[in-house]
């Protein structure tokens, strides 16, 4: 939405008196072509941004799994370097984690960006992350879902407590590089064109509410099958349902399981990636809250305008 000329100055316009700009993930899109048009894309507006922030302003960048090259090499490295201590909830990876982070870094500004992850301690009692680790622990179908599904039959699964950053790593990580490579390689983008989100269109046809609903019914009549052959194979386990407000509800359960996993107990946690803002009027504010430890989860929406995504209210 930020490439459209209204919320792009919208936005700006707030970022005036701001002392520090926190970008919470999936930055640039890395999946949808070769990441040299990714860049283009994205060239005008961070630089747009950073010439809104006052001089002073700190940026800092927490990628997330649609921009993980951000990061990657950077992790790659300190996996190379030796045996080091599990990744804490934040680590900072200064200005320059990767060539493509520095060109980042260098269109917001180089002096005043750093970059973290794979959280950020916004202040003692809010944390913030991209929210992509909860695709490991989710019921929802996903292809990350079922691909870190196989992932943990060969690198172990996630601890329901006393789990570190690298748990999740492992069985992401591996993906996120594939997805890039795979993008990296097309020759064909739809970047400039606007094209929709692929998860978008695949949950519009598993819902029959694309231009052909027949299709979508007829492949959703398929799914419990499916699951269930899904399930016995261990790659889950995951649920049938499909729908937007069971897209809300299991990612919602996911990132209670990933604060618990990690043990964070902070009263705020700040996530994103699901693309659906909140907790908004109407909800359940039980659902937005980790019981055993009271932290609410906060969601702070996309910039991606994918309605399918948003059951409950606009953004």
């Amino acid at each position: 939405m930020l490439r459209r000329p209204g919320p792009l100055a919208e936005f700006c316009a707030r970022l005036s008196d701001i002392d520090r700009l926190i970008l919470l993930g999936d930055l640039i899109e890395f999946r949808e072509g070769p990441e040299r048009e990714a860049m283009q894309v994205a060239q005008p507006v961070l630089l747009t941004i950073g010439q809104a922030l006052k001089p002073e302003a700190q940026v800092v960048v927490v990628p997330g799994n649609h921009d993980h090259a951000l990061i990657a090499p950077w992790l790659a490295a300190r996996a190379a370097a030796g045996p080091a201590p599990p990744l804490r909830l934040q680590e900072d990876a200064g200005a320059a984690p990767s060539a493509l982070g520095a060109q980042v870094a260098d269109w917001l500004g180089a002096e005043r960006t750093t970059f973290a992850y794979p959280g950020v301690w916004v202040r003692e009692d809010v944390y913030a992350t991209h929210g992509h680790y909860l695709d490991r622990l989710t019921t929802l179908p996903t292809l990350e879902r079922l691909a870190s599904g196989a992932m943990m039959r060969v690198s172990g699964g996630v601890p329901a407590r006393g789990a570190t950053p690298d748990d999740f790593e492992r069985g992401l990580g591996p993906i996120y590089a594939w997805l890039h490579n795979v993008a990296n390689q097309s020759l064909a983008t739809g970047l400039d064109r606007g094209r929709q989100n692929p998860s978008a269109k695949a949950w519009e046809m598993l819902a029959g509410n694309g231009r052909r609903p027949w299709f979508g019914r007829a492949l959703a009549a398929l799914v419990p099958i499916a699951i269930a052959g899904i399930n016995r194979a261990g790659l889950g386990p995951v649920r049938s349902t499909l729908s937007g407000e069971e897209l809300r509800l299991a990612s919602l359960r996911g990132m209670r399981d990933v604060t618990t996993a990690l043990g964070l107990r902070p009263p705020h946690v700040i996530f994103g990636h699901t693309h659906r803002a909140g907790p908004l009027p109407g909800d359940d504010h039980a659902e937005w809250t980790v019981a055993e430890s009271g932290t609410r989860l906060i969601n702070d929406g996309a910039w991606v305008d994918e309605p399918i995504f948003s059951v409950g209210g606009p953004e």
